[in-house]
């Protein structure tokens, strides 16, 4: 029996520990679960963490392709703008670098050319001085030489000479005296004046100290060579003439209502034209206007086919040329890209077609390759493609429109085109196309029927150089004299530019026109002509052209007749 206790006792302390296990086991579990669960929420907390910084890593990413996208550009258009700035211009480039010095690999050096006349080049014809009025001058040998140096025996004058000439200039400022001749009556008749003296000669200015010339002369220091007036009153100063300033800007004023009508009539003439070149420049005007602020305004240009003229405007909005052209003006407009004529109603309502400029396409691709120097093999194609299009266009219109040559050269010519916009659209549907190449050819894509007008029309160049050119001369002005200092100012300088301008396209001499229209204008008492437009080349007989066309001193002035 005791044995069967002690049996008991000890399975029930066997009990007992393993219950007491079973506690611990349960406690640890409950532990382990408690840790478990604080495990598991802090994974969960460190995913969420985890997605966040995957999330602000893609961002970064995402950042830095950006930033690297805009430091690219940024260096391209630090690139480009250094070749603007420091490099050598466009227009400026020689015949042998076609590519503004993109160095095709394509193009074959050339050797360069010896300075001067080219062996293989026709030499310059002589100029001829015969125009020019001639001073004899006698030069004989000294009476101690007239003798024979062997025998002493004197020389015979054979009445001969041996002639030579050479050019001279001389400027001569002078003063006209002019004596009127006075007479006294005779009679007694009355109220007749007793004294009778010969009138006054006509003057430009009445009451003015200073001639025709000296007017003429001015102007053309200053609106046709562009230099200031500080440098003309210096320079009639070395001479021994010393005009005032405020005496010249005076008389100025005075002459600007006798150029007005002439300025109006080759304005009202010019929009007969049906072709025309347009383009815009700043000018200063240091005069205060209500509404405008600062001294920035705008020199315009439109010239046709045998007339040029220029708008002064302190805006440059399309309500400038839109109020330039008549409503119902019929033509094309050749112009840059600029939106302003994009806005003008005549060319929303299809009056007036605007023809696009291909030498600002051309500085596109140069732009690019320039920039980007990757991408300078795909400007070059383009650039090659263009020097192919003047190339074919000047073979097309070296024949006569209607001849079998023509025709020939025309279709080569709409075949290079067509494939230039085929390849155009295949570029765009590219979707890793670079974003500078497909701006522009996005633009090119827009601009296409204003670019290819010339296919349909020969008489429309390919660019707008001409006009270009033409507004280049008062560029010159604005950077020698900055503008002009009154309003007044400002229209003069539009009117004398348009009509020097006009008269180098008709190459009629400025000076000879200037004298013989203000001639006119004193013979009037230094008003306008009653016919201020039969002064302007278009209404000139040819008798009157060849006149005006001819050199000073070769003939005397023409008369107003």
């Amino acid at each position: 029996m005791n044995a069967s206790l002690l049996q008991s006792d000890s399975f029930a302390g066997q009990v007992r520990s393993l219950l007491a296990a079973v506690d611990r086991l349960q406690a640890e579990i409950g532990e382990l679960r408690r840790e478990n669960a604080g495990l598991q929420q802090q994974v969960s907390e460190l995913r969420c963490e985890a997605g966040y910084w995957k999330s602000r890593h893609a961002d970064a990413v995402q950042r830095n392709i950006r930033l690297q996208t805009e430091l690219e550009q940024a260096k391209a258009e630090i690139r480009q703008l250094k070749a603007e700035r420091f490099g050598k211009q466009s227009e400026k480039q020689s015949a042998t670098d076609r590519f503004n010095q993109l160095d095709d690999p394509q193009e074959k050096a050339t050797p360069q050319k010896k300075r001067g006349q080219q062996p293989d080049r026709p030499a310059p014809r002589r100029r001829d001085y015969s125009h020019l009025s001639a001073r004899e001058e006698q030069i004989d040998i000294p009476e101690t030489a007239k003798v024979c140096a062997c025998c002493g025996k004197p020389l015979a004058d054979l009445g001969q000479s041996d002639a030579s000439e050479q050019i001279e200039i001389e400027m001569v400022v002078y003063r006209k005296v002019v004596r009127r001749k006075r007479y006294r009556r005779t009679c007694d008749c009355r109220p007749q004046p007793r004294t009778v003296t010969a009138p006054l000669p006509p003057k430009l200015l009445p009451k003015s100290l200073y001639g025709t010339s000296i007017w003429v002369h001015l102007l053309l220091e200053k609106f046709h060579l562009q230099r200031p007036t500080h440098r003309t009153i210096e320079q009639l100063r070395l001479l021994g003439l010393d005009l005032a300033a405020g005496t010249i800007a005076d008389g100025l004023q005075r002459i600007e209502p006798l150029l007005t009508p002439i300025y109006e009539s080759l304005r009202a003439y010019h929009l007969l034209s049906d072709y025309f070149h347009a383009d815009e420049t700043r000018w200063r005007v240091f005069a205060e206007r209500s509404g405008k602020i600062g001294y920035r305004w705008w020199l315009w240009l439109f010239a046709g086919k045998d007339s040029v003229v220029y708008v002064l405007d302190p805006s440059r909005s399309h309500d400038v040329p839109q109020s330039h052209f008549p409503d119902d003006v019929q033509g094309v407009l050749m112009v840059d890209r600029y939106s302003t004529y994009k806005a003008m109603q005549q060319v929303k309502d299809g009056k007036l077609l605007l023809a696009f400029c291909w030498a600002h396409v051309r500085r596109d691709f140069v732009r690019v390759g320039k920039g980007y120097p990757e991408l300078r093999a795909w400007a070059l194609q383009w650039l090659r493609h263009i020097r192919q299009l003047y190339r074919l266009n000047r073979e097309r219109l070296r024949h006569a429109i209607g001849t079998g040559e023509f025709a020939t050269a025309d279709a080569t010519l709409r075949q290079h085109v067509a494939a230039m916009a085929a390849q155009r659209e295949a570029e765009l549907a590219d979707d890793k196309l670079r974003d500078p190449c497909r701006k522009v050819l996005v633009s090119l894509h827009e601009h296409w029927g204003g670019l290819t007008l010339f296919v349909d029309d020969p008489r429309i160049p390919l660019d707008n150089n001409y006009g270009e050119r033409l507004i280049r001369n008062p560029a010159v002005g604005r950077k020698n004299y900055y503008g002009s200092g009154a309003e007044w100012a400002g229209r003069l300088a539009v009117m004398m530019f348009s009509i020097f301008a006009t008269l180098v396209l008709w190459k009629i001499n400025p000076r000879k026109w200037l004298s013989w229209y203000f001639d006119a204008c004193s013979e009037n008492g230094g008003n306008v002509p009653d016919d201020p437009a039969s002064f302007l080349p278009w209404n000139l007989s040819e008798t009157r052209l060849a006149e005006l066309r001819s050199s000073p001193g070769s003939e005397a002035s023409p008369d107003t007749s």
